[in-house]
């Protein structure tokens, strides 16, 4: 069998599954995923032994550190992953819940509810823990899915989808409902993107590069998992101390992460006194730091030689770049306008943060800046659907449109309007 029929044989069993999903119980729904929460913690040491397939040939491929930290699986990950699982299953269910309901003076009773999406495909590379959480946000939330993991975590992903396939026998649900395709040709993708009328969404979760591609040829609807060039605007009014704890957290945590801060800007008055310090312990951490022209005349006027040879000059790249690695831009700014102009400018439209004691401006920065997420005096890496409270996420979305953010059980569905009547016609 070819590829091109391989997959729409899986689409199209997949679709079937999709149209009797929303039937299943809440219930039954919550007790599968316990048990795939169960059998991942019951089968972590083979699920270890199948991701250390995929890091050797990521050590023989020399890839970077970040996308390896990505790939790796634990014990203690591997917990967390089950601990996603039963998050959700403590989470209300989405599916038939009542938006708003009214009466219309014929005596029209209309319902607004929620329902799924239907079946979903989802493109993905490098983090295994993405096939547990997607499955577990799918099923929840009544939608089937395909998924298509990457080629480094092939062994990873097949022995994960391998142990939640157990729970899924064992709650009967139909066959299709969930499925990964073990084929890692681009081909596949290829196929995937071209299934409209079977495939209702499409959503893409890694590189630049794939997400361009996927949105590129896509004929199906795509919600997009796009780079996240964060920033961290450190204000004249900060608690600097504050502004240090939470700007290290941001950058050095886990720097190879979507929420982690890829560029700092600060207030040009507080400057002299925070970035000398600041800069020394980021280097300290081993992050490169390539700074404005201010940035660099700073850290040398402040005598800190190492640190100031240290400091490349930034140029137009930089302030475009997710590095996902120990690698931060840092740029001197005149004021608050300055600082929310080059974020709209060059930001992604992922995550943003201030830190300032002023509230007025806390409120400017918070109205002003256009991303999916943006906070006060927090970092950035709480963009996290776990962290939300949300049980998981399915990915990040930077669109406006349909969801934005975290994506999770809400997020992937819809609505449709029932409606009651006793006769009325339309005249």
């Amino acid at each position: 069998m070819d590829i091109k029929r391989e997959i729409t044989k899986i689409a199209e069993q997949a679709k079937e599954a999709s149209r009797l999903l929303p039937l299943l119980p809440s219930k039954t729904k919550n007790k599968l995923l316990i048990s795939m929460a169960q059998e991942l913690i019951k089968n972590s040491q083979s699920l270890i032994r199948a991701n250390q397939k995929d890091l050797d040939q990521a050590q023989k491929r020399n890839l970077k550190l970040s996308l390896v930290d990505r790939l790796t699986l634990s014990e203690k990950r591997i917990a967390q992953m089950a601990e996603s699982l039963k998050n959700i299953a403590r989470l209300e269910d989405p599916v038939g819940k009542i938006i708003k309901s009214f009466r219309r003076p014929n005596g029209l009773l209309i319902k607004k509810v929620r329902v799924p999406i239907g079946l979903i495909a989802v493109i993905y590379e490098s983090r295994p823990n993405v096939t547990s959480d997607t499955v577990g946000l799918c099923l929840k939330s009544g939608n089937a899915i395909i998924l298509r993991g990457g080629k480094e975590a092939i062994n990873s992903n097949l022995a994960i989808f391998k142990t939640l396939s157990r729970s899924l026998k064992k709650y009967g649900l139909p066959a299709g409902a969930a499925n990964l395709l073990k084929i890692t040709d681009r081909k596949a993708v290829d196929v995937l993107l071209g299934l409209e009328g079977l495939i209702d969404l499409v959503m893409p979760r890694g590189g630049e590069g794939l997400i361009r591609r996927v949105s590129k040829n896509s004929r199906i609807p795509v919600i997009k998992h796009y780079k996240g060039i964060c920033h961290i605007y450190v204000d004249n009014q900060a608690n600097l101390a504050l502004a240090k704890k939470v700007v290290f957290n941001a950058k050095v945590q886990r720097p190879g992460v979507c929420n982690a801060m890829e560029t700092l800007l600060v207030h040009q008055t507080i400057a002299k006194k925070f970035l000398p310090s600041m800069l020394k312990e980021l280097q300290t951490a081993g992050v490169e730091i390539r700074g404005c022209a201010k940035t660099v005349k700073i850290a040398s006027v402040a005598s800190a030689a190492s640190a100031a040879s240290a400091i490349k000059k930034a140029k137009e790249f930089d302030w475009q770049t997710e590095y996902l690695d120990l690698i931060l831009s840092v740029k001197v700014l005149s004021n608050l306008e300055e600082a929310v102009e080059h974020i709209n400018h060059y930001g992604s439209g992922h995550s943003e943060a201030i830190i300032t004691e002023n509230r007025t401006k806390a409120k400017r920065f918070l109205k002003l800046v256009d991303s999916a997420c943006v906070y006060v005096n927090a970092s950035t890496r709480f963009t996290d659907g776990y962290e939300f409270g949300l049980g998981a996420e399915i990915g990040i979305s930077t669109d406006k449109l349909h969801a934005r953010g975290p994506m999770a059980l809400e997020e992937l569905t819809t609505y449709k309007y029932e409606i009651f009547g006793q006769g009325q016609i339309r005249t």
